[in-house]
């Protein structure tokens, strides 16, 4: 399995609206995908409002990486006004698959 790094912004026209409705089916299906999720969090203004999520994951390609994408609920409400989906390799830090 390879790691592909998510990188999500809101939309800036209604993201935070949308976020926030959708934001409890949002964490119900990421606590459900398991160990699949290596570090999933918000991204942050310099006001601590939330304009994004971050998701480093487990996938076998980069199909699977955008179909998981595709599977969120934010992303079904129109939160994400640009998701950039790259592969990456763990160098260093805690957690560091072996």
């Amino acid at each position: 399995m390879a790691l592909y790094c998510l990188h999500c912004l809101d939309n800036e026209v209604d993201g935070a609206a949308r976020r926030a409705a959708a934001r409890p089916a949002h964490l119900e299906w990421a606590a459900g995908l398991g160990p699949v999720v290596r570090m999933a969090g918000p991204l942050l203004d310099p006001d601590g409002k939330m304009v994004g999520s971050v998701f480093l994951i487990e996938a076998a390609s980069l199909a699977d990486a955008k179909a998981l994408n595709a599977e969120d609920p934010y992303s079904k409400a129109g939160v994400f006004g640009h998701v950039t989906i790259n592969e990456t390799r763990w160098a260093i830090g805690e957690g560091k698959p072996q």
